[in-house]
């Protein structure tokens, strides 16, 4: 007989059945359950609240670029972007769910196949690739169609952080070697699209990879001055950088892409002109995907702007508390890769709009608009929570050995 006074709790370690009242609760030791427990939960919160942010900015830059896309003969809705982002948006957001419930090793597995997969990809948009905006990015058309580099992101730093922890069990294994020709070809890849703020993006990655692997001082010097040696030579002798350099250093005569995008993000003021009020924004290309944190200023004031920023930065903190007690070298090099594209391409965005780095083509995480970007976007966060996932009281148990996990 049940005792009818019996904690929940000890009645559902008792029978192993969890009631609908008490779903996601303490004693919920189902696969789910354990999920709930573990996942950094206010890490997933803020993602969940860029994602929302986003929405909304779409929303607010949508009827400047379906204005632009509109013609004599096909009118686009004013909110065309916002639904095909909200579609997007609801097949992201599951997808990042179901990352995260991965456990740490199918994660990996998961990554490096994905690395293979759009590695392949990568080479083959130079043959198959169509193209947009003068850049041969894209495999596919419609719906169909993808970018392989967004997606190759997460599963690059994962997959770059697989091979550095082999030095853990072999010190001899040249590591550093193999992940560098493997950024290389990704490199090599990228600049014939042309696309060099991925290139610089997927760079930056392996470097901070390289800090965390504990690469000796020197060799980081030598890695920093061949960065500025790559940059020197794109410079002279890759025309898309030139120009963008010349027209950054030098200013160009007329309006650009980049003094627009500064006039439209400072009409606001602090709080804003107000939703659906902006003006600017409709002379500004691409307004709805990289020029998006313009609008926003435009709209909602730099107030806003500052708002979104420190999100950013509170998902960078948050990161790197959860990988401080961290023991296993593998996780806390492939989550510091994570959060480096994430937090490290919002940074570019933001300071491209700002003026202070040179136009790249670079969405802002989970906010611009894009299907591709949304999706892989959703597959870093899912990794980041899956490799972070942890039993909040594994650590205090008195008969764990410090140090292993089972």
């Amino acid at each position: 007989m049940r005792d009818p006074k019996e904690a929940p709790w000890v009645l559902a370690a008792k029978t192993g059945k969890i009631g609908f009242a008490n779903r996601l609760g303490r004693g919920d030791r189902s696969p789910l359950g354990v999920w709930f427990w573990e996942l950094d939960r206010v890490l997933l919160s803020l993602m969940m609240v860029l994602i929302a942010i986003g929405l909304l900015a779409v929303a607010a830059a949508s009827p400047a670029g379906a204005q632009r896309l509109s013609s004599s003969t096909t009118q686009l809705s004013s909110l065309y972007f916002f639904y095909r982002q909200l579609m997007w948006v609801l097949v992201g957001v599951p997808l990042m769910l179901l990352v995260s419930m991965y456990p740490r090793a199918q994660a990996q597995r998961f990554a490096v196949y994905g690395f293979c997969v759009f590695f392949v990809l990568l080479a083959l948009v130079p043959l198959l690739g169509r193209e947009v905006n003068g850049s041969q990015r894209w495999i596919g058309a419609g719906f169909a169609g993808l970018q392989p580099s967004e997606f190759l992101k997460p599963f690059y730093a994962v997959m770059m952080a697989w091979i550095i922890s082999w030095r853990l069990k072999d010190p001899s294994l040249p590591v550093l070697i193999l992940t560098s020709i493997a950024t290389g070809c990704v490199c090599f890849f990228l600049l014939l699209q042309p696309d060099l703020g991925q290139t610089i993006l997927f760079m930056g990655t392996w470097f901070a990879l390289m800090m965390v692997a504990g690469v000796p001082a020197g060799r980081l010097w030598f890695l920093v001055i061949s960065g500025v040696l790559f940059i020197l030579l794109a410079y002279n002798f890759y025309p898309v950088a030139t120009q963008r350099i010349d027209a950054w250093i030098f200013g160009t005569e007329g309006l650009t892409h980049d003094k627009m995008a500064l006039a439209t993000l400072t009409n606001g003021g602090f709080i804003g002109l107000g939703p659906g009020l902006g003006v600017k924004k409709y002379s500004l290309p691409e307004g709805h995907t990289d020029y998006i944190f313009s609008v926003i200023g435009e709209e909602f004031g730099l107030l806003a702007c500052m708002v979104i920023a420190l999100l950013y930065f509170a998902i960078l903190v948050r990161i790197i508390i959860r990988l401080l007690d961290e023991k296993d070298q593998f996780v806390v090099m492939a989550v510091t890769g994570l959060g480096a594209q994430f937090c490290g391409q919002a940074m570019i965005n933001i300071a491209v709009n700002l003026g202070v780095f040179p136009s790249k083509g670079m969405t802002l995480p989970f906010i611009s608009y894009g299907g591709s970007s949304i999706l892989a976007l959703s597959i870093t966060c899912g990794l980041i929570l899956a490799l972070t996932k942890r039993n909040p009281y594994l650590d205090r148990s008195l008969y764990m050995v410090k140090g292993h996990r089972p």
